[in-house]
């Protein structure tokens, strides 16, 4: 079984690199991001348009070629965490978190008991069909699914000593779009308050031992926030990257 290459390098204090992952449903794309040197990329079922069928064939590419497949989930509901583990997933994102309790229960979704209530039913996109013993499936399997929340809301930023205090937080991925929305200064990414909110999140995180990390949009931003402490640093989207490119090179030649 595999390791979980994301989750020891972020609790060794590494800076490990990734993007969103919703829009173009081609199992390639794992190949060509790690060609590229990301580490991981969530794959976006909150905004995204994958099914579980899609789900299932990018992570088990991902996870052939050395790219961490992080599920964002729709809603924070058991069978859509569940599944997304079993159809190979590395790690599950849970979006606009604000209540500790229900954060607490959650978490206990990703792991098989005695630490969670995470039903058994291992196969090929866990095991790549070696044999292991029950006990040694779920210790490794336990070990090595990482967690991550967003905070998305000024009222989580607020409340954020409560939340990241709620055991087995592995990372936090704040969520720009909706907590500029939230504190009044929408898409104003670099605003003071912004940037006030997000380092007291950050210095929150290092206190409890929970790698900070943000979604970024571009290079500027992502490097900003790098400089600051950052880890789980997502930069972009697969569909954004494929834009920017086609708009370089076509606005580059038609202005010849």
């Amino acid at each position: 079984m595999r390791l979980n290459a994301v989750r020891h390098a972020l609790k060794a204090g590494q800076v490990q690199l990734g993007l969103n992952f919703g829009t173009l449903r081609s199992a390639e794309i794992p190949r060509l991001l790690v060609a590229a040197g990301f580490h991981w990329a969530f794959i976006d079922l909150e905004h995204g348009n994958f099914d579980f069928e899609t789900v299932n064939d990018i992570c088990r590419v991902a996870n052939t070629v050395g790219l961490c497949p992080v599920v964002r989930v729709a809603d924070l509901q058991y069978s859509l965490v569940a599944r997304a583990l079993d159809c190979g997933a590395q790690g599950i994102i849970f979006p606009r978190m604000e209540d500790p309790k229900l954060l607490e229960t959650a978490l206990s979704w990703t792991k098989f008991p005695p630490v969670g209530v995470r039903g058994y039913g291992l196969m090929a996109p866990q095991t790549d069909y070696e044999p292991h013993t029950f006990t040694g499936a779920i210790e490794h399997t336990n070990d090595n699914t990482l967690t991550v929340l967003q905070i998305e809301s000024k009222r989580a930023v607020e409340a954020r000593e409560e939340i990241l205090s709620v055991p087995g937080i592995d990372a936090v991925m704040i969520g720009p779009a909706d907590l500029s929305i939230s504190m009044g200064v929408p898409g104003e990414f670099q605003h003071p308050v912004m940037v006030a909110a997000m380092e007291a999140i950050r210095e929150t995180c290092e206190r409890k031992g929970i790698a900070p990390g943000t979604q970024t949009r571009a290079i500027p931003q992502a490097r900003f926030w790098k400089e600051r402490g950052m880890r789980f640093l997502g930069c972009g989207s697969e569909i954004g990257f494929m834009f920017e490119k086609a708009k370089e090179t076509a606005s580059a030649l038609l202005a010849e």
